[in-house]
C-alpha cells in the first residue's frame, strides 16, 4: 500500500516579505500620537466638560439675545432712528461673529488635518505604502503652498512623486527637503525663547514676574511653532493645542528627559556652580525649551525619521556652556 503524505500550508512569499518590510512604530511616536489624541484631534463635545460649556454657552447666548431684542424694541418705541441704528449695529456684530466663528472652525480643522497627516505619514512609512506616500507628500506640499521661500523644493517634490517608486524613500526625501528647514526655524525660536526666559528670570526681582513672563513666552512659543509648521491656531484651537502639548509633557515625563539633565541641574552641574538666582534662570530656560520641544513634536506634520528628535542640548546649548567651559578654566588657572 503506497504511503500518503500531508502537505503543510506554506506561507506566501510575497506576504512574508511584505510583513518583514513593515517597520515598527517608535515609542516616541506613539507618545506624540497619544498626545495629539488628547487635544488636537479630540472631539470636545464627547466629554462632560464639553457638554457643560456648550450648554452654558447656549444658555448665555439665549439670555443675551432676549435682552438685545428687548433693547431694540424699546429703542424703536422711543425713536425709529435709534431702532434702525441698533439693528444695523447688531447685524454688523453678528456678521463679525460669524466670520470669527468660521475662522475658528477653519483653524481647528487645519490643525487637526496636520495631526492626522502626522499619523498617516507614520503609518505609510511603516508599511512602505507608495500610494499613501504620494498622496501625503502632495498634501504636505499644499500645506506649505503660501511660502515663497521653498517654491522650488515643493515643485521638485511634486515631480518626485511621479518618479520614485518606494514610498518610504519618498517620505524621507520630503522630510529632508521640506520639513528639516522648518525644524531649523523652530529650533531658533526655541533657543530665543529659552534665552529670554533665562535672562529675565535671573534678574527679575519678583517671583510673580517670573511666572508671568515664563507663561507668556511659552504660549507665544507654542503659537509660533504651530504657525511655522502650517497651523493657524485661533482661540479654541490654541486651547486644544496646549492640551496636546501638556499631554506630551506628561507622557514623556516633563523635565525628566534624561539622567544627564537631572545631574546637571540637581547634582554637580549648573545649579551647584552658579548663584541660586542664575541657576533658577537656567532652569526656567530649560523648562521653556522643553515646552517648545513638545510643541515641535505635536505640531510637526510628520515624525522624525531622517534625523532624531532634538533635545534641550541641541536647541539651547548655551544653557550648558558654563558646564563645558569649567574644565578649560580650571586648566588655565
Amino acid at each position: 500500500m503506497p504511503e500518503t503524505f500531508t502537505l503543510e500550508p506554506v506561507e506566501d512569499f510575497v506576504e512574508a516579505e511584505a510583513a518583514k518590510a513593515v517597520a515598527p512604530i517608535d515609542p516616541a511616536e506613539r507618545a506624540v500620537e497619544s498626545a495629539q489624541g488628547r487635544g488636537i484631534t479630540r472631539s470636545s463635545l464627547i466629554s462632560w466638560g464639553g457638554l457643560f460649556f456648550s450648554a452654558a454657552g447656549g444658555f448665555i447666548l439665549v439670555a443675551l439675545s432676549n435682552w438685545l431684542i428687548s433693547l431694540v424694541v424699546e429703542l424703536f418705541s422711543r425713536s425709529k432712528v435709534l431702532g434702525y441704528v441698533a439693528v444695523g449695529l447688531g447685524g454688523l456684530a453678528l456678521f463679525a461673529l460669524a466670520v470669527m466663528a468660521a475662522r475658528e472652525i477653519w483653524s481647528i480643522a487645519r490643525q487637526s488635518k496636520i495631526a492626522h497627516m502626522h499619523m498617516s505619514f507614520a503609518a505609510a512609512r511603516a508599511a512602505d505604502d507608495r500610494d499613501a506616500a504620494r498622496r501625503l507628500v502632495a498634501e504636505l506640499v499644499g500645506l506649505q503652498a503660501k511660502r515663497g521661500a521653498n517654491a522650488a523644493v515643493r515643485a521638485n517634490l511634486l515631480d518626485l512623486t511621479k518618479e520614485i517608486i518606494d514610498g518610504r524613500d519618498l517620505i524621507d526625501i520630503a522630510e529632508r527637503d521640506l520639513v528639516l528647514p522648518l525644524d531649523r526655524n523652530v529650533a531658533r525660536e526655541i533657543a530665543g525663547a529659552a534665552k529670554r526666559v533665562s535672562m529675565v528670570t535671573a534678574i527679575s526681582p519678583r517671583a510673580l514676574i517670573d511666572v508671568a513672563f515664563v507663561a507668556a513666552q511659552a504660549l507665544r512659543l507654542v503659537r509660533r511653532i504651530s504657525e511655522i509648521y502650517g497651523g493657524r491656531p485661533g482661540f479654541f484651537g490654541f486651547i486644544k493645542l496646549m492640551r496636546s502639548v501638556g499631554a506630551h509633557l506628561a507622557i514623556t515625563g516633563g523635565v525628566a528627559i534624561g539622567d544627564s539633565l537631572i545631574q546637571q541641574v540637581v547634582g554637580h552641574g549648573i545649579a551647584a556652580k552658579l548663584s541660586a538666582r542664575l541657576g533658577e534662570g537656567v532652569l526656567n530656560g530649560m523648562l521653556t525649551a522643553r515646552v517648545g520641544l513638545s510643541a515641535m513634536a505635536v505640531c510637526r506634520p510628520m515624525p522624525f525619521e531622517v534625523e532624531s528628535s532634538p533635545g534641550i542640548g541641541d536647541v539651547a546649548p548655551f544653557l550648558f556652556q558654563s558646564e563645558k567651559k569649567t574644565p578649560d578654566a580650571a586648566h588655565k588657572n
